[in-house]
């Protein structure tokens, strides 16, 4: 067994013989700590073997604010290569004229792509993984119960209920103790329910005073943080992780576990509840999608186990993590913003004082039709939303080969990455106050809403694949905002770090630590 002292005697001898192998090697690390560290261009270099990847693995802590540097020099569109026959290469942009290429215009050449499905794999074949007919089938059915008359009025009457039963009384209770919570993990907590309640039709009361632990809800945040490590390594590497069970791969794999047995048990008894209604006459069906989709006798897909489960995951990824997110942003920008706070409270006293409402201790409530009317409420959410998309990027890949709007030649099977949070800081695309939040650019002459095209403002997708959820979204987010603004004052922490988490959901990384204060009205 060889000691110490013989390694580093062999190790001398080494180095005594080949003196510039070693000379070598210090040069080539200090030439990459060199181009990495002083050039003035944020392009990071393209070594033989290894690619960009090095440059990549060095700026990805601040991967957002590198990836703006890189789309400012680049004009909106750079290539990225990666590690060589290893997959990693990606056309990255966010230039508006190569998105409406994409999205709308050659919709069809664009598919989310096989490498996506299997980077997403959690998701099974739901409607965010889906592509060509299946898709199409998929996306006509779930609009149609989305647009449902029926299911709009469940949306807002369930939206207030919750804010109105459950996050107003939190609120005024950690008022009331003058505590410091996390409003991401309240926000979280809220969709979380909110959520639920629209997809099982089920409150798990998430939302509560002593924030019980929710396993699915932590599954689903342990899911989202490995899937975004595939993102920035070669697929071969957590492949093999993934074969192995090890590391990140393994945490999804528990998961994913998680995942399934609490949507199995919300399905066993949603179909139990299916089978009392049809014992008993005049029973109104309940107005959930799950429910809905298990009515649906038309298409004997709909009974299949496997398509409630997918359908139902990404329903609740999409109404859960977008939502809350967008909702720890929106206030935290409030914070640095006390203008537009203002002129949305005073939106706000304009309805109290038309509906002449008397003035109690009781907290004020606003219903959704109310708040569909307040211009300044909704261009100050679409303001946030284009600086803090809740996700940050999408994936598209080649079905045939083209020439983008920008010049880029892609191949066949090229994957694109379109960078949402980047594009909402180019001062191309939104003018040398791109960095502002400002309400105000989402506001016509007229005083009425400026409509912006999706392919510009991307946070709802863009083209036939436009999110479904978008106007669930913004009466959610109203009912929140309107409740949570005039009834409370909102302090963040004094000194608290807020960044982006290294998430494919835009979440915060340390949360948003805040006090709550009951706001008077005279």
């Amino acid at each position: 067994m060889p000691t110490t002292s013989s390694w580093f005697t062999a190790a001398m001898a080494f180095s005594q013989a080949y003196p510039e192998i070693l000379v070598s090697f210090a040069c080539f690390i200090f030439f990459i700590l060199y181009c990495q560290v002083f050039r003035r261009s944020s392009l990071p270099v393209n070594w033989p073997l290894v690619g960009m990847f090095p440059g990549l693995l060095s700026n990805l802590p601040r991967l957002h604010q590198w990836g703006i540097g890189l789309f400012r020099e680049t004009g909106c569109t750079f290539w990225f290569r990666g590690p060589w026959l290893l997959g990693f290469n990606y056309l990255a942009t966010c230039d508006p004229a190569n998105l409406q290429h994409v999205f709308n215009t050659h919709f069809s050449n664009y598919p989310k792509g096989e490498e996506f499905l299997k980077i997403l794999d959690i998701l099974g074949d739901g409607i965010f993984n889906s592509d060509g007919e299946a898709w199409k089938r998929q996306r006509l059915r779930a609009h149609g119960l989305i647009s449902d008359r029926r299911f709009r009025a469940f949306v807002a009457c369930a939206s207030r209920d919750k804010v109105e039963k459950g996050l107003v009384p939190l609120l005024d209770e950690i008022a009331r103790r003058g505590t410091v919570v996390d409003l991401q993990d309240v926000f979280l907590r809220l969709t979380f329910d909110m959520t639920s309640n629209l997809v099982f039709g089920v409150d798990p009361c998430c939302l509560s005073i002593d924030f019980p632990t929710i396993p699915f809800a932590r599954a689903v945040d342990d899911a989202m943080s490995t899937i975004f490590i595939r993102h920035v390594i070669p697929p071969a590497w957590w492949k093999l992780m993934r074969w192995l069970r090890i590391g990140e791969e393994k945490k999804l794999a528990t998961a994913w576990k998680v995942i399934d047995d609490f949507i199995a048990e919300c399905i066993a008894e949603k179909k139990k509840l299916k089978s009392l209604e049809r014992e008993k006459d005049g029973v109104e069906p309940k107005s959930d999608l799950l429910s809905a989709y298990i009515n649906d006798e038309e298409e004997k897909e709909q009974a299949d186990h496997k398509f409630l489960r997918d359908t139902a995951l990404n329903f609740m990824l999409a109404g859960r993590d977008t939502t809350g997110a967008g909702l720890a942003w929106f206030f935290w920008l409030l914070s640095k913003n006390p203008a537009v706070e203002f002129k949305i409270l005073e939106e706000l006293k304009s309805i109290v004082q038309k509906e002449e409402r008397s003035s109690s201790d009781c907290p004020t409530m606003f219903d959704s039709e109310e708040l569909s009317k307040l211009v300044y409420l909704h261009a100050a959410l679409c303001e946030s939303l284009r600086l803090y998309p809740p996700v940050p990027f999408e994936h598209k890949a080649a079905v045939q080969p083209e020439v983008l709007p920008s010049g880029h030649r892609v191949e066949q099977g090229t994957k694109i990455l379109v960078a949402l949070y980047s594009m909402g800081r180019m001062e191309g695309i939104w003018g040398k106050d791109c960095m502002e939040f400002r309400p105000e650019r989402w506001i016509s002459e007229k005083g009425r809403v400026k409509h912006e095209p999706s392919y510009k403002f991307l946070s709802f997708n863009s083209g036939p694949r436009t999110c479904l959820g978008k106007e669930v979204a913004f009466t959610q987010m109203k009912a929140v905002v309107a409740a949570m603004l005039y009834n409370f004052q909102v302090e963040v922490l004094e000194g608290h770090a807020v960044e982006p988490k290294l998430s494919i959901i835009l979440h915060m990384k340390n949360g948003l630590k805040v006090r709550f204060k009951t706001r008077a009205h005279v």
